[in-house]
């Protein structure tokens, strides 16, 4: 019943000071990021390499490229990076010299350009405060906890949590990712469950709900009884959300309320539901329980989905899409596929 449509994806030139840089050049150069970044470079490596950027002008615009690239990260990143690419490199690439994958590895970021490399920062910069955290989960996975009081929280896939309780309050910070939460008992006399976002507090008024960490807002489901929410830019303002609610918030004030479905807590249930979602915003969401990039081409953007799928294999999902729509499933490899109009 499924079916695939992978193609290979030719990657676009790389374009360096407005002008096309030779693929070959492009290798050479990767081959001197990997060194420089491995820590490993000699006395000998570096007049060698001074040697290379002398000989052609192409290699030092390539080199001075990556200087504008790299120059905007600090070395501990530039060398947390390197590390994290070597089980990308090994996984991503199937080259039993591990070098070579990394030099593959150094090459796609050279194709990504400069937005691709400060994205990669930026999601290492993330990670190591994910597995910093009290409780987390990987990309795909799933994992409740139960708490001293009662509490049980559920979190989404590279979702993580830190937990502070002190005589105050009952304090869960959402460091990234989504969760689900069902209170212990709750009364007036008890220290108030707050989950801090990046937005503010909610404030449980003894409930279940959800609460989701976007960029640049946070997005709160009730599902029972109800929660108070408290921007942190106004903390004079709050709003109280109720069962079968929702609300968006960010630092300084509330997006529009609304009246949630199925779909809010479907993850719970190690489902995905469309109900006749574009599919730019469906392969966003499909997005987040797969490692690598999966990005949908604009031209296809605006096509509608129907549908309720398990998460539980996530390939088997972008296989069907074909048979739905009129779209093909394109792999430059396993970890970075676009999906195209057919």
């Amino acid at each position: 019943m499924m079916s695939s449509q992978a193609n290979a994806i030719t990657p676009a030139p790389i374009i360096v000071g407005g002008k096309p840089l030779d693929p070959g050049i492009a290798d050479q150069a990767s081959e001197w990021l990997t060194l420089h970044m491995s820590g490993e470079m000699t006395e000998a490596d570096n007049q060698r390499w001074q040697a290379w950027r002398d000989a052609h002008p192409d290699h030092n615009r390539a080199w001075q490229h990556i200087e504008g690239v790299m120059g905007r990260f600090g070395k501990l990143q530039a060398s947390a990076a390197y590390k994290s690419l070597s089980p990308y490199a090994a996984e991503t690439m199937a080259d039993s010299d591990t070098h070579a994958s990394r030099r593959k590895a150094m090459k796609i970021l050279l194709y990504l350009g400069g937005t691709g490399v400060a994205g990669l920062f930026t999601s290492q910069t993330q990670t190591w405060q994910q597995l910093a955290a009290d409780y987390h989960t990987g990309v795909g996975e799933k994992r409740e906890i139960s708490l001293a009081d009662g509490t049980r929280i559920t979190l989404n896939t590279a979702s993580s949590i830190n937990v502070s309780f002190d005589g105050k309050r009952r304090l869960v910070r959402l460091v990234a990712g989504e969760i689900m939460i069902v209170t212990g008992h709750i009364n007036a006399n008890e220290r108030p469950f707050v989950i801090a976002s990046n937005d503010g507090n909610i404030c449980a008024l003894g409930t279940q709900f959800t609460v989701r960490q976007y960029e640049d807002h946070t997005a709160v489901t009730v599902l029972e009884h109800a929660v108070e929410i408290t921007p942190e830019g106004t903390p004079g303002s709050s709003q109280v959300v109720r069962t079968g609610q929702g609300v968006s918030f960010t630092r300084h004030g509330f997006g529009k309320l609304k009246s949630t479905d199925e779909q809010a807590a479907a993850w719970v249930r190690g489902q995905i539901i469309a109900d006749d979602m574009r599919l730019a915003d469906f392969v966003a969401d499909l997005g987040r329980y797969r490692k690598g990039v999966l990005r949908c081409d604009p031209a296809v953007a605006d096509l509608r989905l129907s549908a309720v799928l398990p998460l539980k294999d996530v390939e088997s999902i972008l296989n069907m899409l074909p048979n739905s729509l009129p779209v093909k499933v394109m792999s430059f490899t396993r970890f970075w596929v676009t999906i195209a109009p057919a």
